[in-house]
């Protein structure tokens, strides 16, 4: 299974079980679209709101395609999501088998993204196979990463957050991170002084890459299809792109 962050690409055991589908047709008659999403999680979302984070402004964003108003549902942990009753979350994986626990609906994928290496902008690093006895690698701990990277006898160092190992790579402690490109991105970003060169996502590992969709939680058919109908024109007029970049990241075209 693949894990960024916590409510960025989850497994919700919390969704499992019957639930009634929430339409088009209510979420217009109440005026709202409800987003679950961390409250301390930036660049994902922040309820102190500035910035507010690209969850956020994305949500606002589709709610404004739907003509009602976004509703944030704070949650800590991705069991709460259900009892939140929220509509959506963002930054799930569009993949059926990563969410055959979930019983969260996909959109159509909006970009791509996965597992990448940061490294020290003078490091002769180029890809995870360039990795070996003498590189050690920042991961998150119980990741996909960590499991691939240590298969290959590559030394490790472990961390409960992304941007600890990146701070780790800044301070020449480690002398690579496996990390996410949306991370690593809003690192530089904020800490200009300790910008760490991103290589780019290696396909050659696929269980390192992955599209990413809108996660619908009880959506009916007119839901789901108006979602990636909002989907497309945000994505058409650029409003996707311009919200994430403003976060320092660039999105790759979903495939």
């Amino acid at each position: 299974m693949k894990i960024i962050l916590p409510l960025m690409i989850v497994a919700v055991t919390g969704l499992m079980g019957p639930a009634q589908a929430r339409s088009l047709d209510a979420i217009r008659s109440t005026g709202v679209l409800g987003l679950c999403a961390h409250p301390n999680s930036l660049p994902f979302a922040s309820k102190a709101g500035d910035p507010s984070g690209f969850q956020v402004e994305l949500g606002q964003a589709l709610a404004r395609e739907l003509g009602v108003s976004l509703r944030l549902d704070w949650i800590i942990t991705q069991y709460q999501m259900r009892s939140a009753g929220c509509d959506i979350v963002l930054d799930v994986i569009a993949d059926r088998e990563a969410q055959s626990e979930t019983n969260l609906r996909i959109s159509k994928p909006y970009y791509r993204t996965g597992v990448a290496l940061a490294v020290p902008s003078g490091s002769n690093l180029t890809s995870f196979k360039s990795l070996g006895a003498q590189t050690k690698v920042g991961v998150q701990v119980g990741s996909v990463a960590a499991m691939i990277i240590s298969r290959r006898h590559v030394p490790t160092s472990t961390f409960g957050f992304e941007v600890d190992s990146l701070d780790a790579l800044a301070n020449r402690e480690i002398d690579a991170a496996a990390v996410t490109p949306t991370v690593a991105s809003y690192f530089n970003l904020t800490h200009p002084d300790k910008a760490v060169r991103i290589l780019d996502l290696d396909e050659s590992e696929a269980d390192l890459n992955w599209n990413v969709a809108v996660g619908m939680v009880r959506p009916d058919d007119s839901l789901r299809d108006a979602i990636d109908g909002a989907l497309e024109r945000l994505r058409a007029d650029g409003t996707i792109d311009r919200i994430y970049r403003r976060y320092g990241v660039v999105l790759q075209s979903p495939r």
